[in-house]
């Protein structure tokens, strides 16, 4: 492979991804005795990746972030969650050569599951924990977004693509909501062969079982660009600002932050960017004129907030 001179990113970043079961699989990876910790319905994203507390977060990110926080946890199912801390005792009961209370647990969490099912005919997987993060580590200049995504082509095209995650983990701008999801085709199976399992003596093997089925939650992100969400903020300021020339000049702000989303990738090709910067240009115009703006700041308002609307419903 070729040298070459890609950006310097923060490392970091690199703990901020996972295919599946992260918040359980890191725990297991620790000691091949230590099973992995049971959900909690409630977290605040400290392990997904706050690692950029040098940067002030704005008023409509932390709403934004609280918001996300309290609709995430609504969805949280305390069956799934029971389902999930039963099986993880069954292990630790396994560990300990407790096999009749490891086939106690396994029989509690079945039933759990069995409920889930009957309740839930149509659904392929229950939420049983959930991870609210915020992820800024996106450079604020439009030159140096090109430069790093210059050097994640070249990574690409080197097939270095270790590298290219790191540098693309640089380009996050978001608030991001994880789910941890119990699946029901494949959870239930895996705690019936645990129990034939069990029941033969074959405890290494059972507990392997459960191990595996714990370390594969099905993940669901959702996210809501940062840019965007300090584009809606810069359209309000400007539509509470009396003096006209600052209101300008909070649109144009609100304006970069449109194209920074842009430029960071988050649909860059959709047509609404266009359309979202026609609406502030009309607005300008007509800023400058005198005239009545209260339609246009509600109808530019509008088209951004369904624009944020279909980031978030858009799974990742």
């Amino acid at each position: 492979m070729t040298d070459v001179p890609y950006a310097v990113v923060p490392l970091l970043a690199v703990s901020a991804i996972s295919c599946f079961g992260l918040a359980f699989a890191l725990r297991a990876e620790k000691s091949d005795d230590a099973p992995p910790p049971g959900p909690t319905p409630k977290q605040d994203g400290s392990d997904l990746g706050q690692n950029n507390t040098e940067r002030q977060v704005q008023p409509e990110v932390e709403e934004q972030q609280r918001r996300a926080q309290a609709e995430a946890e609504k969805t949280i199912d305390k069956e799934a969650v029971a389902a999930i801390e039963d099986a993880r005792k069954a292990v630790d009961a396994i560990a300990a050569n407790k096999n009749d209370e490891a086939l106690a647990a396994i029989q509690r969490a079945t039933g759990k599951i069995n409920l889930l099912v009957t309740h839930n005919p149509a659904v392929a997987v229950i939420p049983a924990n959930v991870e609210v993060a915020v992820f800024d580590w996106a450079p604020g200049d439009p030159f140096s977004i090109m430069d790093i995504a210059k050097d994640v082509s070249r990574a690409i095209d080197d097939k270095d693509f270790p590298v290219a995650r790191v540098l693309l983990h640089s380009l996050m701008s978001e608030v991001r909501v994880r789910t941890y999801n119990l699946p029901l085709a494949t959870f239930p199976l895996a705690l019936k062969e645990a129990t034939l399992l069990l029941e033969q003596k074959k405890t290494r093997e059972a507990r392997a079982v459960l191990l595996t089925a714990l370390n594969t939650l099905v993940l669901i992100d959702r996210i809501s660009p940062i840019p965007l969400l300090l584009a809606r903020e810069n359209i309000t300021k400007a539509q509470n600002e009396k003096d006209k020339s600052k209101a300008l000049t909070v649109l144009e702000e609100g304006k970069a932050q449109i194209q920074r989303s842009r430029d960071l990738g988050y649909a860059g090709r959709d047509p609404t960017y266009v359309a979202l910067n026609d609406q502030i240009d009309k607005l300008e115009k007509r800023l400058k004129g005198g005239v009545e703006l209260a339609e246009l700041y509600t109808r530019l308002k509008e088209r951004l907030s369904s624009f944020l609307k279909e980031h978030w419903e858009q799974p990742h």
